[in-house]
């Protein structure tokens, strides 16, 4: 059997305010393209389809789509899990349908994929199902634990308030499910577990919201027996070294913060047979913009000449440009127009002698040149005048009279 692990799609995700749909839809597209040329019998997607509870109907439409075009009319399997992004009510909405056509969507540990017809299903219980893909001799045992927060499995983790406590009780709940799960694996099965943790010794990048505090899970405890355990949740590809059986994260397809600039992004396949070792390998992934950092430490000039020769035309950008002065908004637009890919400018001030303006320069100055000074000394540059209009408005809410009043300096 032949299996295609991905995850962490994120359908509908900006990167500061870019949208990064046509992306998505490319990557879409390189993703079939990968299941149909190697021949992929089933397809595991990991949790956090999408971006947000509520996603855009754009982003849901992709979505269908995508699993339409995976599953082959009914040619190949296709099991998507809920990750901590996803509202599992919403992902499983189209179950009913979904599932004549061997289409599996499980939104909460415990979910029973056996409640909905489906040719390929030959059994299910909570938490896990037997399935026979139409292109593949053999049957997968998958284990599918859906992103596993304390209110999803509804029960109280541990009565303990310290930490370490809920770490240490956390940890051993999923392991102890994840181990009775493994009870159902055979010999003659290829066996699976499909899940969104977050395991410790696991890599992250500035891209994974709601990691702060987040639960982990000890990988030196998970099930021994598993050909392949197919990971969500962090965003960099990566083996879980420490974990018995084969367990891997297959990252977001897109970089989605600057955290991963020049990271390569993959997909794995995985060929399993019962009674044997698996094999694995990754897939690189072709589709999307990259992400790129430049740092102008010679200042506006060097960013322009880079601009000029057509450095990165095809990347998204975060610039950081040296200087001992603020940048004009020119010069912003014209770098912008230069290269449509900036996102980002951000100037370091180099001048030790740049400071705030004293109290005496700041005495009977208006409100909207104050706010200016003040913008120009904590970012380097000069304030759009949609952002200046902005600020009165505020300030003009709060105090009328608005431009006519004069800062009061007490």
């Amino acid at each position: 059997m032949r299996i295609l692990h991905t995850s962490d799609w994120h359908l509908g995700k900006t990167l500061d305010n870019i949208n990064r749909i046509e992306e998505q839809k490319q990557f879409i597209d390189e993703l079939c393209e990968i299941a149909e040329s190697e021949s992929a019998d089933l397809v595991l997607v990991a949790g956090d389809i999408f971006d947000t509870y509520n996603p855009s109907s754009a982003a849901e439409e992709l979505f269908y789509d995508a699993v339409d075009r995976l599953n082959a009319k009914g040619r190949r399997a296709v099991v998507v899990i809920a990750g901590n992004h996803d509202s599992p009510d919403r992902l499983c909405a189209a179950s009913p349908l979904a599932y004549k056509n061997g289409i599996v969507l499980l939104g909460y540990p415990g979910s029973d994929a056996g409640i909905f017809k489906n040719s390929s299903i030959l059994q299910a219980g909570p938490g896990w199902l037997e399935i026979k893909p139409g292109s593949s001799e053999h049957s997968a045992v998958i284990i599918a634990l859906p992103y596993p927060s304390e209110s999803r499995l509804e029960q109280l983790i541990s009565a303990d308030s310290s930490e370490d406590k809920l770490q240490e009780a956390y940890s051993e709940k999923i392991c102890e499910l994840l181990h009775n799960l493994s009870k159902n694996f055979r010999e003659d099965t290829v066996n699976l577990i499909v899940s969104h943790l977050y395991l410790r010794d696991g890599r992250t990048s500035d891209s994974e919201r709601q990691l702060g505090g987040a639960l982990v899970v000890d990988p030196c405890r998970l099930p021994d027996n598993a050909h392949f355990i197919a990971l969500g949740h962090l965003h960099r590809p990566q083996r879980v070294k420490s974990a018995p059986s084969p367990t891997y994260y297959s990252g977001s397809p897109l970089a989605y913060s600057f955290s991963e600039t020049d990271y390569s992004k993959v997909v794995y396949i995985v060929d399993a047979v019962p009674g044997r070792e698996s094999e694995i390998r990754e897939v690189y992934l072709k589709s999307g913009k990259p992400l790129k950092q430049w740092k102008a430490r010679n200042g506006i000039m060097e960013a322009l000449g880079w601009c000029e020769e057509g450095k990165d035309l095809n990347a998204w950008i975060d610039l950081e440009i040296y200087t001992d002065r603020a940048l004009t908004l020119e010069e912003q637009k014209l770098l912008r127009e230069l290269n449509p890919g900036i996102i980002n400018i951000r100037p370091v001030i180099t001048d030790e002698k740049e400071s705030i303006i004293s109290f005496e320069n700041r005495e009977g100055k208006k409100i909207e040149e104050l706010f200016k000074d003040y913008y120009r000394y904590k970012t380097g540059m000069e304030a759009a005048e949609e952002m200046l209009e902005t600020f009165l408005e505020v300030i003009n809410e709060i105090q009328p009279g608005g431009e006519e009043n004069e800062a009061q300096v007490s």
